[in-house]
């Protein structure tokens, strides 16, 4: 039994979709574990950048199974508009590539309604992607929501959908002012999105056991960054499920002993989306420096929302935190290319709090609102390593901040990605 986990070590957006498209390769089963389609991963085809939001990054790897497992929260509306554009990308979907967990929870209408409700009234806004996930995993919680095998049964799910629907309007109107929703026109298209979705249907979890059994390699695919879980990210501005690595036991249905090998994926840099503290966050030209124009596809804005995203200088104690709460083996760093041409690099190594420093991450959002970082320079390199495809092919400022950072948060780096194409990359 053999399970590679790919782990976003850092508030997501770490440029997971094209390690683990790299890594499916060698993967006979692409399996992702948790989150909805608020996850954006891009990946390059040829000239075309394809985001995939629910179907795992092994899709366009010939003869890879992709499961979607039972952590994870399913859009059929959304899921069904990604298909095509996978297909128009030249990648065949059908039920021998992609199989959806039956156990997976639905999004629903009204989630979505009533997030995008609360996201735009009153002083609760915390920077969702307002695509009904927090509401999805309420309902999962509260043992009220419809799971993906009623889509078996088109006209039933239709009925439940439909009740769903009366339900949540009677919240919006009385609670926030909200028109309700058309009830029968969605019951109809969720009943006709759940009939093109059923062949995709099932029980994943025993597909997973038997691949492992018949000695296959698994890659377990994470949504989000692990700084963004339910229990141990930056709460309350976190997502909704578990990103961590416990996620994968849970979310896939497979034992702990099957894990053999754990990456985190961070960015050379940081990066967050959404609201919460970011004690090393900047602004003005270099953060835009950073962040680029908006013109490329791979430059730092929501694969899902589009919204700019704030940057950073790389921030050491959350990744040396996330490291050793997931047992992260290694690191693929990403979008190291970024940095050439800057004089000088910072790595945050400790916090300031009242005058008081602090070597690791704080479990408590108000105090690390308060924290401010305390930097180490790095002399930066003016080379372009877009083409370096081994690690000594790098300037020796690259490998000594790559260096700097392995000793930092104790894990080796052994992929380095240098540009967004399939083949601009390191492995170690």
């Amino acid at each position: 039994m053999s399970i590679t986990v790919l782990l976003g070590a850092q508030w997501g957006d770490e440029g997971k979709g094209r390690i683990t498209d790299a890594l499916a390769a060698q993967a006979d089963v692409v399996a992702r574990f948790n989150g909805g389609d608020n996850a954006g991963h891009s990946i390059t085809v040829g000239a075309r950048v394809v985001r995939l939001h629910q179907v795992p990054s092994g899709i366009f790897r010939a003869g890879c199974l992709n499961v979607i497992g039972n952590g994870v929260v399913l859009n059929p509306r959304n899921l069904l508009k990604e298909i095509a554009e996978i297909e128009a990308a030249g990648a065949q979907v059908t039920p021998e590539c992609l199989r959806i967990s039956q156990s997976a929870h639905v999004i629903l209408p009204g989630h979505i309604a009533l997030d995008a409700a609360r996201e735009t009234s009153g002083d609760s806004k915390i920077g969702t992607t307002q695509r009904g996930i927090g509401y999805a995993y309420m309902d999962k919680a509260s043992r009220s929501g419809i799971r993906a095998g009623a889509m078996a049964d088109p006209q039933r799910f239709a009925d439940r959908v439909h009740q769903h629907i009366v339900a949540v309007n009677t919240i919006l109107e009385r609670d926030y002012n909200k028109p309700a929703l058309d009830a029968d026109a969605l019951a109809a298209e969720y009943a006709a999105a759940a009939h093109r979705l059923a062949p995709f249907l099932a029980n994943t979890t025993l597909v997973l056991h038997r691949a492992l059994e018949q000695g296959k390699h698994v890659l377990a695919e994470g949504a989000q960054g692990v700084l963004l879980d339910i229990d141990h990210g930056t709460y309350p501005f976190v997502t909704s499920s578990n990103a961590t690595i416990g996620g994968v036991c849970t979310g896939l249905g497979v034992p702990p002993r099957a894990i053999q090998r754990v990456i985190g994926v961070a960015k050379a840099f940081s990066t967050r989306v959404g609201g919460g503290p970011f004690v090393t966050e900047l602004h003005g030209d270099l953060a835009m420096r950073l962040r680029g124009t908006g013109a490329n596809p791979w430059d730092e804005y929501g694969s899902t929302t589009g919204r700019p995203r704030r940057v950073g200088w790389l921030d050491a104690l959350a990744l040396r935190y996330m490291v050793r709460l997931n047992g992260m083996d290694e690191l693929a760093l990403t979008k190291l290319d970024i940095l050439s041409g800057l004089d000088t690099l910072r790595i945050a190594v400790a916090y300031t709090c009242q005058g008081i420093r602090i070597d690791d991450l704080p479990q408590d959002s108000d105090v690390l609102a308060e924290c401010r970082p305390v930097y180490e320079d790095l002399p930066g390199w003016s080379e372009d390593v877009r083409s370096a495809r081994a690690f000594a092919d790098l300037p020796r400022n690259a490998q000594a901040y790559i260096a700097r950072i392995e000793e930092l948060v104790g894990a080796p780096v052994s992929i380095v990605s240098v540009g967004p194409e399939r083949d601009q990359m390191i492995v170690r």
